[in-house]
């Protein structure tokens, strides 16, 4: 084969997609704030507010961003040790795709390093520990989370963070995969890797980028991945 390596997307790509509450999100956060002689409804919009700076720069300048960040844009402390809130609020959405596993075993069995790369403002440790309790962090070979480098995707410095993480060079011979068209289609092809879509998720308009590129391949689950690789290797 002509490929390497095929590096996914997380959510909406190896999470099945769920529509969010962003104020919501917002009032969970809130639980982490400390000294704050704020009103929780001033705290809680400048959370949102946050937030959507947070994610306009990823967007327009392929900045990355923690959590903590998000608190310093709202000017607002917070206490990690108080995040469980938060935590709890997302938990429903970051179960694995049933048929994760074993589309990562053919693609291991035909010799290809499995990789991830997440735009997201979460630590390691938390997408570790939801690959870890559905049982497929012991199948892949190297990932990326945008909180820990400089970039998010579609910058090439992303994409790039990730072929080294699963040690591959030749962006030509990765595939990538993901559920947007701008930061994983446009921003796959623009580093130089191949880009199947699979088109299962209802992007919000304000997250919808500046370009759509044209993916080599279509899929509707992730069983037809491994096919689909080979048909492009």
């Amino acid at each position: 084969m002509g490929i390497d390596a095929v590096i996914f997307d997380w959510g909406g790509t190896l999470t099945r997609w769920h529509d969010v509450d962003f104020h919501a999100e917002s009032l969970a956060l809130a639980q982490a704030v400390v000294n704050a002689d704020h009103h929780r409804d001033e705290i809680t919009a400048r959370l949102l507010a946050a937030g959507s700076l947070v994610w306009g720069r990823s967007r327009d300048h392929q900045e990355s961003a923690t959590i903590g960040d998000l608190f310093t844009e709202a000017g607002l402390d917070h206490d990690p040790a108080l995040l469980s809130a938060y935590y709890d609020f997302w938990a429903p959405h970051t179960a694995t795709d049933p048929q994760c596993r074993g589309m990562f075993a053919e693609l291991r069995a035909m010799g290809l390093k499995v990789g991830v790369l997440s735009n997201t403002i979460w630590p390691r440790e938390w997408h570790v520990g939801f690959f870890e309790r559905d049982g497929v962090y012991d199948l892949i070979d190297g990932d990326v989370y945008t909180s820990e480098v400089p970039w998010t995707k579609p910058s090439p410095l992303a994409f790039e963070a990730a072929m080294a993480s699963v040690g591959v060079v030749d962006p030509t011979r990765c595939v990538y995969v993901g559920d947007r068209l701008f930061d994983d289609v446009w921003g796959a092809h623009n580093a130089g890797l191949k880009a199947i879509h699979i088109p299962l998720s209802t992007i919000p308009p304000e997250q919808v980028g500046h370009t759509e590129g044209i993916p080599d391949a279509v899929v509707h689950s992730l069983a037809e991945i491994p096919a689909t690789v080979a048909a492009l290797g």
